[in-house]
């Protein structure tokens, strides 16, 4: 039965990390989905990431919209660090099904300019969200 949920977990990372495109962010968003948040210094230390590839990668993500961040207040002198949250798998799917649509139809409309034949008409490709009761 280990042996199951351990392919499992390999199986979701490949997808995140086919989905982020980066070791470093797939390893960081699964950390911070598992713990459902951490500081930078956590993620550090349960990633084994370089701390600079760290940082580096928790802003690149909080700029991309796949994280976002709440400041700790401190009471102690130095700055206040943030808390890391990722945003739901839902919504990184749909961040995903969003970017594949529009690389679809940059696709799409190069067939357009070199099928001149007489049935040639655009190509616009729509991915829709199923809702449960329509399964």
């Amino acid at each position: 039965m280990r042996k199951i949920g351990n392919n499992r977990d390999k199986s979701i990372e490949k997808a995140i990390h086919d989905i982020l495109e980066s070791r470093a962010r797939s390893r960081i968003y699964l950390y911070l989905l598992r713990k459902n948040g951490a500081k930078s210094e956590q993620i550090i230390r349960g990633t084994r990431l370089h701390p600079s590839t760290v940082r580096e990668t928790l802003s690149e993500m909080y700029d991309k919209g796949l994280i976002y961040r709440k400041k700790i207040k401190n009471d102690s002198i130095g700055k206040n660090p943030y808390m890391y949250y990722p945003i739901s798998p839902v919504k990184l799917l749909k961040q995903y099904a969003s970017e594949i649509e529009y690389r679809l139809n940059k696709l799409a409309s190069l067939a357009g300019t070199y099928d001149r034949g007489v049935n040639a008409r655009p190509v616009r490709i729509t991915i829709y969200e199923e809702k449960a009761d329509e399964i």
